[in-house]
């Protein structure tokens, strides 16, 4: 994390230096302006998170330059601790009317200074992070809109060739099954959003069977055969030799696989493979594997690709909410284990799901 940048204001020098003085052992990055005018300038080139801002001043005092500061919306949100001798409770309401939000009374003390300064820093930094949130909101409700208006178009396209009187029944059928692909899609990715909420709220609770791990494996790769094809993908299974079944709420944990698997053919060049692979744990519990031959996870990308909304590497004409491994990783972890991405050989992806303690 970056030093939080402090702007002093005050045309008495040595006033800055007692302050550095107090300051000295918190890093912070420390930037010093003599005027209003000044500090006004220095705005323009320093990105601040605090203004330390002394009232009395020659020319332009300090409630003229926080009046200024907060009328522009490019500054508003940067905290304003007024410095001042000032005593009088009208001064001091002045001094929050004009939008200041702290003040501290001189002569300084250091406790003082140093407690209200992280705790103006810690409210900016909050708002750092609504504004992150909100950023992130805006860009989700971006590709939300963008991988709905996919399938609602072939939906929507697909019935105004169905009204075509010439259009033959054999074309009538395949689009037919285009509109329920399309109508399939839909439904998933709101059934996620709805169940990603679910989890998230604390609403939802897991319904845990045994189930034959070579067989949930064998099927995943039975059922994904056909789709490989068309990129002549070979889709190889490494199970373990020794059956034993392992507790999950198949349906969320078969939802899982199903997207690694899916994701893996997807970014998967053609001609390729891709290694399903399974092994018990000595300690108990078992490691899950799928291993591709695409373009990979950036080192940067690792850990953010699960959270929601992340986009890993952008593909053209690929569909990537960035919903899906988020979803993993919380069905992953709710049944008490890890997910996680590490670097193939020569390239490649290798998502690793790691479930410890239920093996029975």
């Amino acid at each position: 994390m970056n030093q939080p940048a402090i702007l002093v204001v005050d045309d008495e020098p040595r006033n800055f230096d007692v302050i550095e003085s107090f300051l000295i052992s918190q890093d912070y990055d420390l930037h010093y302006a003599s005027s209003g005018q000044e500090a006004l300038e220095s705005l323009e080139i320093i990105p601040l998170d605090l203004i330390l801002l002394d009232v009395m001043m020659p020319e332009m005092d300090g409630i003229e330059v926080c009046s200024r500061i907060k009328a522009n919306p490019q500054w508003q949100s940067i905290p304003i601790i007024m410095v001042t001798a000032l005593t009088a409770k009208e001064d001091l309401a002045r001094c929050l009317n004009t939008g200041a939000d702290d003040f501290l009374s001189k002569p300084v003390n250091s406790l003082e200074l140093r407690a209200r300064v992280h705790s103006m820093l810690r409210i900016k930094q909050q708002y750092d992070n609504l504004q992150i949130l909100l950023k992130s909101r805006e860009d989700m409700v971006n590709m939300l809109v963008h991988d709905l208006r996919n399938p609602l178009s072939g939906i929507l396209f697909g019935l105004d060739l169905l009204m075509n009187p010439k259009l033959s029944q054999e074309a009538k059928k395949n689009k037919i099954v285009q509109i329920r692909s399309s109508g399939e899609k839909l439904a998933d990715l709101i059934d996620d959003l709805l169940l990603m909420a679910r989890i998230e709220s604390g609403k939802i609770a897991l319904n845990i069977t045994q189930v034959d791990l070579g067989y949930l494996l064998g099927a995943l790769v039975e059922n994904f055969e056909l789709n490989a094809s068309k990129k002549n993908i070979a889709i190889i299974a490494q199970l373990p030799d020794v059956d034993s079944n392992i507790n999950i709420d198949k349906a969320m944990f078969q939802r899982v696989l199903d997207n690694l698997l899916s994701n893996a053919i997807k970014f998967s060049p053609q001609e390729s493979k891709i290694i399903v692979s399974a092994e018990y744990l000595p300690i108990g519990g078992v490691k899950i594997k799928i291993a591709d031959g695409g373009k990979g996870v950036p080192e940067h990308l690792k850990q953010r690709i699960f959270d929601k909304y992340e986009i890993g590497t952008l593909m053209q004409g690929i569909s990537q909410i960035g919903l899906g491994l988020a979803f993993c990783k919380m069905i992953v972890e709710a049944h008490g284990g890890t997910i996680s991405v590490d670097n193939n050989q020569p390239q490649g992806a290798i998502f690793e799901i790691t479930l410890l303690n239920n093996i029975t």
